[in-house]
């Protein structure tokens, strides 16, 4: 049971490990294919937020956990369907800006 003011027990549990597996997998992709697309960072992160939506998450504590005991063609279906999601994301994001310049 929780006190008020005081520290609950699980906070003191190591969450920081804790995070979104595809997270860096579409990071890596917005800047290895699509750094110099925009002029305005704010835009990379717009395509971020908008592609990992698209994809299901999947929170583990290491990235080694998923990478080890994935399949070559998991590895393949991963890498494409972060490939995918950045690219509408990309499309998305480029049609926003366009639509802004005429106006």
């Amino acid at each position: 049971m929780y006190i008020p003011g005081t520290v609950r027990k699980e906070a003191m549990m190591p969450m920081d490990s804790v995070h979104n597996y595809f997270e860096r997998l579409v990071f890596n992709e917005i800047n290895e294919n699509y750094a110099d697309k925009f002029e305005d960072n704010n835009a990379l992160a717009d395509m971020a937020c908008i592609a990992l939506n698209r994809i299901a998450p999947r929170y583990i504590r290491y990235d080694i956990d998923m990478s080890f005991y994935m399949s070559a063609d998991e590895h393949i279906e991963v890498e494409q369907k972060v490939q995918k999601a950045v690219k509408k994301a990309y499309k998305k994001v480029k049609r926003f800006e366009n639509n802004q310049e005429k106006d």
